[in-house]
Parts: C-alpha cells; sequence; structure tokens
C-alpha cells in the first residue's frame, strides 16, 4: 500500500475527528502493530508513541500522519515484535548464572520450591528474539522503515473509512437544522412585514406626546421618526443570515477541510440573531412571536456549532 492509495474526500463528503483504528502486518521479519485514535481539537495535536530506542522513526511517521489528519487530538501507539518464525537463540550462560544464583536464593531462605525453569527464560538477556530493536544496517533499517509506512497507512485508511462514515451521519444532522433555521427565519420576515402598522401607530402615539398641543420643529420630527424605524427595522439582519445559510450549505456541498469556516459563520449567524432579539421590543402579539422564533434559531445555532467543533 502507497500513500497515494489513501483516497482524497469527495465533494459534499466530511470527516469526523473521532475514530479509532488498530491494524497489524508482517514483513522484512518484523509483526507490527499500530493504533489510532483521534478525538476533536482546534489544532492538530499528535501523540506518537513508539519502542524503547526506534525513535530514528518518529519524523517519517509524523509526517505521513501530517499529511492524512489536519485538525484533531491524535493518539498513535506502535509496537514491534520479531515475525512468528524468528530464530530464538539461548544465552546459556547467563541461564545457567541465573539458576545457580536462584538456587543459592533458595536455600538460603529454605524454600521448598524448585527453580522455575520458565521464569529463568523469562529474564531479561537469557532469550533473544523476543525483543524488538532497530537493525544496525541501513538497508535493514529502511526495510522496517517501509514495514512501519505501510502498516501506519492502513492504520489511517480504517480510521478515514470510520470517520467518513461518522462524518455522513453530521453532515445530515446539520442540513436539517441548516433547514430548520431557514423556515424559522423566513417566518420571521413575513411576521416583521405585519409589524410595520404597529410601528406606524406607535409613531402617532409618539409624536401626539411629543406635541402636547405644543409646535415641534420638522427637524425633531424627521429624527424621532428615523430613530423608530431603524430601531424596528430587521431586514438587513435577515438578509445576513439567509446568506449565511447559503454559504454554509454551499460548505457542507464542497470538499476539503470545513470545520474553522463552518465555525467562524455560525459566529455571524448568533450574531445576527442576536440582533434580532434585540431590535423587536414590544409587547405586540407579533413582537412576542418574533422573539420567540429568534430564541428558536439561537437555539439551533447552539446545537450546529455543538456538531461542527467534531468536524475537521
Amino acid at each position: 500500500m502507497t500513500q497515494s492509495s489513501v483516497l482524497p474526500k469527495k465533494v459534499g463528503e466530511c470527516f469526523s475527528m473521532t475514530g479509532y483504528a488498530q491494524t497489524r502486518s508482517e514483513q522484512n521479519g518484523w509483526a507490527v502493530r499500530i493504533s489510532v485514535k483521534s478525538v476533536n481539537h482546534r489544532f492538530l495535536d499528535l501523540k506518537l508513541r513508539l519502542p524503547d530506542g526506534f525513535d530514528v522513526y518518529e519524523l517519517r511517521l509524523r509526517q505521513v500522519l501530517r499529511d492524512r489528519i489536519h485538525r484533531g487530538h491524535v493518539e498513535v501507539h506502535v509496537n514491534v515484535d520479531p515475525a512468528a518464525g524468528a530464530p530464538v537463540q539461548v544465552n546459556r550462560e547467563l541461564a545457567q548464572t541465573y539458576m545457580r544464583v536462584a538456587e543459592e536464593f533458595r536455600q538460603v531462605s529454605r524454600a521448598a520450591a524448585d527453580v522455575d525453569v520458565v521464569a529463568i527464560l523469562r529474564l531479561p538477556g537469557v532469550i533473544a528474539g523476543l525483543s524488538a530493536a532497530v537493525p544496525e544496517a541501513e538497508d535493514d533499517q529502511e526495510r522496517l522503515g517501509q514495514a512501519l509506512d505501510v502498516c501506519l497507512l492502513e492504520a489511517l485508511r480504517k480510521l478515514d473509512d470510520m470517520r467518513r462514515a461518522e462524518g455522513r451521519h453530521l453532515i445530515e444532522d446539520l442540513r436539517a437544522r441548516l433547514a430548520r433555521i431557514g423556515q424559522e427565519a423566513e417566518k420571521v420576515r413575513e411576521l416583521a412585514a405585519t409589524l410595520r402598522p404597529v410601528f406606524a401607530r406607535r409613531l402617532d402615539a409618539r409624536l401626539k406626546e411629543l406635541l402636547g398641543g405644543a409646535g415641534i420643529d420638522s427637524v425633531r420630527l424627521a429624527q424621532e421618526a428615523a430613530l423608530l424605524a431603524e430601531r424596528g427595522d430587521i431586514s438587513e439582519e435577515l438578509d445576513r443570515l439567509r446568506s449565511h445559510l447559503q454559504q454554509f450549505g454551499k460548505l457542507l456541498d464542497g470538499a476539503g477541510e470545513m470545520g474553522k469556516k463552518l465555525d467562524f459563520l455560525l459566529q455571524e449567524m448568533h450574531r445576527e440573531a442576536n440582533t434580532l432579539l434585540s431590535k423587536t421590543p414590544g409587547a405586540e402579539s407579533e413582537a412576542l412571536a418574533i422573539t420567540g422564533l429568534a430564541l428558536e434559531i439561537k437555539a439551533e445555532i447552539e446545537k450546529l456549532r455543538e456538531q461542527v467543533q467534531n468536524i475537521e
């Protein structure tokens, strides 16, 4: 398996940052086992754990990971052992030394049990070939490096399968919530149109209060009229919200990294929803209905933000 065999994202496809995969392979006399676990994170945070003495392969493995994963907290565990059938050599002199010391200790301690030969074989250095060490020859080192690359890429392919499947569920949920926000926003637009006569009556009452039987200059009247109109007009906020929804949908239809862009759009949508609430005062039934819809829109935006946090 080569690096190019990891399939790129397709249009309309996103990856979740949550996934787990494990793979094992035997090549060139080595048994390699690699596990990869990823969870959401604002940036790419790699934790690579290699066996003692295998740090020589860290840079190449980190590069493979960076080429395939762009966001998330990623933990990678690498285990390397001699493959099955690898030659085993017993250090007889060392084993005999262990046995002699063990027998002397048994006699001194007056222990009844005999020396356990199997336990002796497990002691460090008695059996060669059961613990892995980096080969000394450069060609052998490169062959082991290739075996690690192959195993890691296979693990990443499995991880991508899981993240892709989770991403499909995320996209479906995001689209459904996006549609609900669009529907609620259109209801707000319809209600806002019915509020215009209400604002006119409010302005008329305000003017009568200001006049109070006395004259008032036309400049002051124009200022009051403009102020009330500005406070009640939410058409710009609705237009911007509609534009953000359209951009959000286009990002979902695209490919590549989209998590950060979606999060930025949601911040803008949240700002528009807050403005809708602040610019719709009054106790009229229409105004109260707009307030309720704006609160529902905010709630859906919050749920969207929670989901987007897990998109690469």
